[in-house]
């Protein structure tokens, strides 16, 4: 199985789950500014939100990337004040024609005084265990 892991982070979070995806996939993450060119199984994207959306960037890079290069894509990403963000990236990455798998992982992220420390070390582990479990699928 080949792999590739994008993300935009404004504060770090996101940038720091691909980390933990990396050390289980052994691919080096990458932010959306590098376009994929390679052809891969599961294109793992990650983002947060803020101002209520995921960064236009990660659009961007959706629309710059060509579907048939990829055969699932796989959503990560934490947020402090709403549910998720993937919703936001599922419906990005699926108006452009690219499967995106069910499965999906989110966290809390903090943001001033809402959820401090977060991602946290718990949240870590738990990220590891689903993306083991999705390249193990």
């Amino acid at each position: 199985m080949t792999y590739a892991i994008r993300y935009f982070s404004k504060f770090g979070h996101s940038e720091q789950m691909a980390q933990v995806v990396g050390e289980v996939t052994g691919v080096k993450p990458e932010s959306v500014e590098t376009p994929l060119t390679e052809d891969v199984d599961i294109l793992f994207i990650g983002a947060g939100i803020f101002l209520s959306k995921v960064n236009g960037r990660v659009k961007e890079f959706a629309r710059k990337t060509d579907p048939k290069k990829v055969n699932k894509v796989v959503c990560f990403g934490s947020c402090a004040l709403i549910d998720s963000p993937v919703p936001q990236l599922s419906k990005i990455f699926e108006e452009l024609g690219f499967t995106v798998a069910d499965e999906s992982f989110t966290c809390r992220g903090s943001m001033g005084p809402w959820h401090g420390g977060h991602p946290d070390a718990e949240d870590l582990s738990e990220l590891k265990a689903f993306a083991e479990r999705v390249i193990n699928e």
